[in-house]
């Protein structure tokens, strides 16, 4: 069932996936989007995405092969699903650093110069905002 949320910038993560190939939860039973939630909570303090970015869940992104899953999205720009991420705290600053250049942009395209290492290789699809589509170049 959809929930509402308030307009804005978003990081959604996958609060189902995985751990590892091999394992579910980890020895406390949380799930890794779970944890990879928490390190993106301890993160966002002090961070400059820190009350421009809304950390939100979603219990299945269905990318379950690319575990852990984020979409990150704001009205009328370009969203994105990265993955394979863990809830290691430097991959949840990569994140951060990402998404405060996705806000600062004006359609969501961030130029690959300003791309933090820590998310080269994750991206898995965009996605064209409801009413638009994008032109070659």
């Amino acid at each position: 069932m959809l929930k509402p949320v308030t307009p804005g910038p978003s990081l959604v993560v996958c609060s189902t996936c995985r751990v590892s190939c091999e394992a579910r939860t980890d020895h406390d039973g949380q799930r890794g989007g779970a944890l990879l939630m928490d390190a993106l909570k301890e993160a966002i303090q002090g961070h400059p995405c820190a009350g421009k970015l809304d950390l939100q869940t979603i219990p299945c992104l269905f990318a379950c092969t690319r575990f852990c899953t984020v979409h990150l999205r704001a009205p009328g720009k370009v969203g994105y699903v990265l993955g394979d991420f863990s809830a290691d705290p430097q991959e949840a600053k990569a994140l951060l650093d990402y998404a405060g250049h996705y806000i600062d942009s004006a359609e969501g395209v961030v130029p690959y110069s300003n791309w933090p290492d820590g998310v080269k290789g994750h991206f898995i699809v965009r996605t064209p905002p409801e009413g638009f589509t994008m032109e070659p170049g």
